[in-house]
């Protein structure tokens, strides 16, 4: 009974984390995440910071009571969790839209969440602290984005970009707070729940923890590169946008707010672990039993940042070309192309639905309206060569009794001879 009862547990958990992911994680290789960006940038914001991820987040942490019942399920989560940090952070290292890029970022930052969420009562409280810690560093970042596409007149390749600090002076400012606070750069607030996460991620085993660990440096570099190729270096303006201009104040003030989040907020609730007092009642708290000593970690982690954030500055601090290089590597190809995650969609779910399409339609078609309209057909032309003989005209039917009797005496005195 035990067993079957772990059993349907982890059935229900995988179908939580499954309608969690549809709106949340995005399972590494769904890419249509990467090409919602084409609303306003307030909305672009919104969704990014708050909506998508709350709904799916929130429901595993609220859910936390099921998932606590089979180990399974937990694992389930932060694989799906680990694979979707790592993924989003590759494909954010190759885009050159910037608020594609920032997409990217987010499905990264997403995992993290999901891989905190997957690790039971000692990841359930950070979970919810990067999710909040991330609503304000990436709405700062996608309004600093909006107002950089503005300025740039609807630009968005960072590859004509560049210089921009010299000319968007608050918009630099407040994008490097959101910036350093994605990197977990301390004190800024994604340092008080990002590093958390890959703390507590080495309390549940090596591999979730590295997983963490390395998607640290994958966003220490991808967060620089749209950071230096956006602000630094030469200017890349073309004609069409060649007299950029600082945002209005409607979008400043917000930026400005935010800015200052990403800054302190971390900070606040993390002092005396409110954050953890906070959430406990609802979630539950463990303390998570680490292998290695916490301030190693904080050390690698530390490190790994640095080495991320200095190895793009190097690389696209000077002339950036117009053009993607052609000649890459075969993971950079795979990164412009979303890990393949369209062609996998295509080959998997598209085209055998059209063909489960068409089939269907053509089994309706000759099949189910074929039996349909085939025997409406019969009656039709049944019923309209009857109706020849029922004409309404009195002489017609005189004519037929007529034409009968006539046939009738025929054939009796026929009989009779």
């Amino acid at each position: 009974a035990s067993e079957a009862s772990g059993s349907v547990v982890t059935w229900i958990g995988l179908l939580l984390l499954l309608a969690a992911c549809g709106k949340s994680a995005q399972l590494p290789l769904q890419s249509w995440l990467l090409d919602a960006m084409e609303g306003p940038t307030p909305v672009s914001a919104l969704i990014h910071a708050a909506t998508m991820v709350t709904a799916g987040v929130y429901l595993i942490v609220r859910s936390n009571f099921i998932f606590d019942l089979s180990a399974d399920a937990r694992t389930a989560v932060w694989i799906v969790g680990g694979l979707t940090l790592l993924a989003g952070a590759i494909i954010g290292c190759a885009k050159d839209d910037i608020k594609k890029a920032l997409a990217g970022s987010t499905m990264s930052q997403i995992g993290y969440m999901i891989l905190a969420a997957g690790l039971g009562p000692i990841g359930y409280v950070f979970a919810i602290f990067h999710l909040l810690m991330h609503g304000f560093f990436k709405a700062d970042l996608f309004l600093g984005a909006g107002a950089v596409m503005e300025g740039m007149h609807e630009q968005l390749n960072m590859r004509r970009f560049g210089a921009l600090r010299t000319v968007m002076v608050v918009t630099w400012i407040t994008f490097s707070s959101a910036w350093l606070s994605i990197m977990g750069v301390p004190p800024f607030s994604g340092f008080f729940s990002k590093d958390k996460i890959i703390q507590v991620a080495f309390g549940v085993g090596w591999l979730p923890g590295l997983a963490a660990l390395f998607g640290a440096l994958l966003t220490a570099f991808y967060m620089t590169r749209i950071w230096t190729m956006t602000f630094m270096g030469r200017a890349r303006w073309t004609k069409d946008n060649e007299h950029p201009r600082e945002a209005t104040p409607s979008m400043l003030i917000p930026m400005i707010v935010l800015a200052l989040l990403a800054f302190g907020a971390g900070a606040v609730l993390a002092y005396q672990d409110a954050i953890v007092g906070w959430l406990t009642p609802v979630t539950g708290y463990a303390e998570a039993e680490l292998p290695i000593n916490v301030h190693i970690i904080e050390v690698a982690t530390l490190v790994l940042v640095v080495i991320g954030a200095v190895a793009a500055y190097l690389q696209y601090r000077r002339d950036v070309p117009l053009s993607p290089p052609q000649h890459v590597t075969p993971l950079t190809v795979a990164a412009r192309k979303n890990l393949y995650g369209d062609a996998f969609n295509d080959v998997v779910l598209v085209r055998p639905g059209q063909w489960l399409t068409r089939l269907l339609v053509f089994s309706d078609n000759r099949g189910i309206d074929g039996v349909v309209n085939g025997l409406a057909a019969l009656l039709g032309g049944t019923s309209s060569r009857l109706r020849r003989w029922q004409t309404g005209f009195v002489r017609s039917y005189a004519l037929t009794m007529i034409g009968g009797s006539a046939i009738l005496i025929a054939v009796v005195l026929l009989v009779r001879m």
